[in-house]
């Protein structure tokens, strides 16, 4: 029987509207949430409180194997309110899906470190406001060092990890008064385990200027905390690793002990044409070492034999039973571990 086709939108199942901010973070919904959320779901929207805002691409290498697993994963947290996002505007072409957390993912992060969402500092204009941010662009590039590492650790038959991973804002709340690394990092290799600040170049301003200033609150992190840290400079260009190397020759002979700032640069582009499938696999070179040639982070602690062996955990606060918390005073979530859980199990939520 020949009859009239039903049009396409006929064709798709309803789309289920988002619920409302009220909505979301009521009793309902957070029962609702209770069953579905995996441990994979939560350690996501605690990295999306720490490092603010993560494109797929980015989700895809943190914690999945493939990104059309991981879109299909990411829309049912969008329309839960676990997460927001965003697309920016391109001249050509479209860009990634930007992912930030949302008003219930903060309520669940909240209640799960025993805090009270009202003086959670959650504002989900500012959370979403990143996306008119000029910092946009750097916020990603620093996300974009260390997720490639997070994929690495979590193979199977990985026997390197990345250990802890800060944000800037975490930083700040640290160092701030002294100094304000785009990150810090730990990564553990072959028994060899190094930390580091992360400084990352855009190249988009003058480096003797900049680095000079941040060379003096690096020198001065170390006397007042006697922890000598190595700071790495992650550049887009040779071109620019070289213009950075020149201004930093120029600052370091006039620190009181340059000792006490370790650096190291490597380039993106260096990278990408040795095959470095991430940073710690990248040709670092240390800056008063030139002669020991350019090698992976794991290596990089031989040409600083002053380097102290780092501390068993970052200097956050802990409870009695050493575990990390939040600092009460300021009601902050505390840090995750930059791994991820293991998937659920077959038969498990989702």
């Amino acid at each position: 029987m020949i009859s009239k086709n039903a049009p396409q939108n006929a064709l798709r199942g309803p789309i289920a509207a988002r619920p409302t901010t009220p909505a979301a973070t009521g009793a309902d919904h957070l029962a609702y949430l209770a069953r579905r959320l995996t441990p994979r779901d939560r350690w996501l929207t605690r990295m999306l409180n720490e490092h603010r805002v993560f494109t797929t691409r980015q989700i895809t290498e943190l914690a999945w194997n493939t990104p059309r697993v991981a879109n299909m994963r990411l829309l049912d947290l969008y329309r839960w309110r676990i997460l927001d996002r965003f697309q920016p505007r391109r001249s050509k072409g479209t860009t990634q899906m930007h992912y930030v957390l949302d008003v219930a993912g903060a309520t669940v992060l909240a209640y799960e470190d025993d805090l009270d969402p009202k003086r959670v500092a959650f504002n989900r204009n500012n959370t979403v406001g990143v996306a008119h941010s000029l910092r946009l662009a750097h916020t990603l590039g620093v996300n974009g060092f260390f997720t490639p590492m997070v994929q690495r650790s979590r193979q199977p038959d990985s026997t390197a990890r990345l250990t802890a991973w800060w944000s800037e804002t975490r930083c700040a709340e640290h160092f701030g008064d002294t100094v304000r690394p785009d990150a810090y990092g730990r990564w553990r290799e072959h028994g060899t385990e190094i930390e580091w600040f992360l400084e990352h170049d855009t190249g988009s301003e003058r480096p003797a200027q900049r680095l000079g200033t941040k060379l003096l609150g690096y020198a001065r992190l170390a006397i007042s905390t006697g922890i000598t840290t190595p700071v790495l400079i992650w550049t887009p260009t040779i071109t620019r690793e070289a213009t950075v190397r020149r201004a930093l020759a120029e600052v370091v002979p006039h620190l009181a002990d340059p000792a006490l700032v370790p650096i190291a640069t490597a380039s993106i582009e260096q990278a990408v044409m040795d095959d470095a499938t991430d940073p710690s696999r990248a040709a670092w070179l240390p800056l008063a070492r030139r002669s020991l040639g350019r090698r992976p982070l794991a290596d990089l602690p031989e040409a600083w034999p002053h380097l102290p062996v780092p501390h068993t955990t970052p200097p956050e606060k802990t409870d009695t039973q050493g575990k990390s918390r939040p600092d009460a005073s300021t009601a902050r979530v505390a840090p995750p571990d930059p791994v991820p859980p293991p998937p659920a199990q077959f038969g498990a939520p989702k």
